[in-house]
């Protein structure tokens, strides 16, 4: 069976199965030489496909899930994709796709064909276009939405997706949904955010709608995304955003990559004149061809209620303080793990992928298990699986069949839950093994007792550019370069502090550099510490408000800044995952945030 969609007349389908063909093309002239690199790149990151640090034609692959939506089908697919194309597994982004690396160049349109029978698409994962829209993993089933934000994220994909209008952008452009102040969606780091609000009208009614966030951004340099409206009705997202991508289109850096974001553009033009000009474009929109005004077809289609909240709701958001009291592994799965309080009285439960990894095996018995419980699944920022819209008296079985399968850990929103970006094992700008890193925190954190800490979230990237979100986290880190006695030595710079939620951000302060084998032991350190010291209720960000901020936090790690002699310990001259030693190998940048 084959799996066709269609927007506002457009039969997506068959656009991309020309797509597929264009594409097949050009792979055989660039291989025949027929193609400069350059240009080939182009072609590639726009079909979403990015070059590894192992060269050759070895390649990742992006697939965009938008809002984080997979059906048992598609989960299947992954599950052919990881052993016909890949080495045996696939990986969870923090923005809601899937990768899969070591796909040779040639073999590319035969995965794209696969993935297309089944409704997915790689086009614009990657390069200077609209990327995958991302939303609140809970959206239609959270009890404190607003709004669910699911049909518009997927509106907003199926408008953009191969639109004239985002194919050469000065850059990417990042668009996030969240169905409620809390944020779980992450709008406010984003190219442009959106969070599901009401207004009290004028007879008294309240009117659902959005407020609109703009030029937000992390990487080297990140900025707070900053509101360009109090009230956007539902009528009038889509123009807005349509009007944003024009404005950043005509006014982004084209000469500089690195200063080519949305967040460049207030950072020049300053906020009021962007929002003097997206709002005076969007007034031109109805004479556009283009124009998407009104509701969307996907909402009228679907809908967009919310879930609605019925007694006690679970706690959701970052600083969710978890805590597990049973000594029952199944209770304590559901104290970590469940999401109660819609009003139909559904629940959903977080399914634990480790660093975001997931095998074939485990993608062919997830098809299975949602086939079987009728559930809807949504991949997380956390790099996690969620199955919504689920009955109390499945969990037991739900639980029992995620067990098998090794995804039944207690997880969300505890300490073990470390969250990485790809890092040196195949990105070409990545300078350290950031799941190498996060792996041995989350060994560390296991022996000490200290993995199952509730209302801490770790975030590492391999490099600056944040694609391990590090800026928004609790405890958050990035790979650099030390140089100790004479030779190169792998490390990280401590971040503490960051927090995104109830539609504000703060991002984490620097604390010190540490060499990357003193990393594991400074987390739990820090773990440890807001572990015994936490008062009843006390969130991170408040624990470390009191007790003096970053600068103490260094003060109490000074000591693991040290590194010996290779002929003492020359274990601190090589990464993590790693034989040889260390060198800062860092490509061409097809990937910075």
């Amino acid at each position: 069976m084959v799996i066709k969609y269609v927007h506002n007349g457009r039969d997506l389908y068959s656009e991309q199965q020309q797509d597929i063909e264009k594409f097949s093309k050009a792979i055989d002239q660039y291989l025949r030489g027929e193609i400069e690199e350059d240009v080939f790149r182009v072609i590639r990151l726009n079909n979403g496909i990015y070059g590894q640090r192992q060269g050759g034609t070895n390649q990742m692959i992006r697939i965009k899930l938008p809002a984080g939506s997979i059906t048992p089908e598609q989960l299947e697919t992954m599950a052919d994709v990881a052993t016909e194309f890949s080495r045996g597994w696939g990986h969870i982004t923090t923005r809601q796709n899937i990768q899969f690396h070591f796909v040779q160049l040639h073999r590319i349109p035969d995965l794209l064909s696969k993935i297309a029978r089944v409704g997915l698409t790689s086009r614009e994962a990657c390069g200077d276009t609209v990327r995958n829209v991302s939303a609140c993993h809970l959206a239609g089933a959270c009890p404190y939405e607003v709004s669910d934000v699911t049909p518009w994220a997927e509106a907003v994909f199926r408008h953009f997706v191969r639109n004239p209008l985002g194919q050469r952008l000065p850059r990417k452009f990042k668009v996030n949904f969240s169905g409620c102040s809390t944020d779980c969606g992450q709008a406010m780091f984003n190219d442009f955010g959106v969070v599901a609000v009401t207004r009290t009208g004028h007879d008294g009614k309240l009117e659902r709608g959005f407020r609109v966030y703009i030029a937000g951004g992390l990487g080297a340099t990140p900025h707070p995304a900053l509101a360009l409206e109090d009230f956007t009705t539902r009528e009038e997202l889509l123009p807005t955003i349509e009007a944003a991508l024009r404005v950043f289109d005509q006014t982004g850096n084209r000469d500089n990559k690195l200063r080519a974001r949305m967040k460049w553009v207030v950072d020049q033009l300053g906020i009021d004149e962007v929002r003097r000009r997206v709002i005076n474009l969007r007034k031109t929109l109805p004479a556009s061809s283009s124009w998407p005004g009104g509701i969307p077809p996907e909402v009228l289609e679907h809908g967009d209620e919310p879930a609605g909240l019925s007694g006690e709701a679970t706690p959701v958001g970052q600083g969710v303080a978890v805590t597990l009291r049973s000594r029952d592994p199944y209770q304590r799965w559901v104290e970590a793990s469940v999401i109660r309080g819609t009003s139909d009285g559904k629940v959903s439960a977080v399914a634990y992928a480790q660093l975001g990894d997931i095998t074939a095996d485990q993608f062919r018995a997830l098809a299975a298990i949602q086939r079987q419980l009728g559930a809807d699944v949504r991949l997380s920022n956390r790099q996690n699986v969620v199955f919504r819209s689920i009955e109390e008296s499945e969990l037991p079985e739900l639980y029992a069949q995620l067990q098998a399968i090794g995804m039944a850990v207690p997880g969300a929103e505890l300490a073990r839950d470390v969250v990485a970006c790809p890092g040196a094992d195949t990105c070409n700008i990545a300078i350290t093994q950031s799941r190498g890193l996060a792996k041995a925190i989350g060994t560390q954190l296991e022996d000490e007792g200290l993995s199952e800490v509730g209302g801490v979230r770790i975030n590492i990237s391999g490099c600056t550019n944040s694609c391990g979100q590090h800026h928004a986290s609790d405890i958050g880190l990035f790979g650099v370069e030390r140089r100790a006695n004479g030779q190169a030595v792998p490390g990280y710079q401590l971040l503490v502090g960051g927090y995104v939620g109830e539609e504000q951000i703060h991002f984490g302060q620097k604390a010190l550099r540490l060499p990357a084998k003193s990393a594991p032991e400074a987390v739990a350190r820090v773990v440890r510490r807001f572990a015994s010291e936490k008062q009843s209720g006390e969130s991170f960000q408040l624990w470390l408000s009191r007790i003096g901020g970053a600068s103490v936090i260094a003060d109490d790690l000074r000591d693991l800044d040290h590194v010996p002699g290779v002929d003492v310990n020359p274990d601190y001259y090589v990464d993590f995952d790693e034989q040889s030693p260390f060198t800062a190998d860092v490509g061409a940048s097809e990937c910075a945030t």
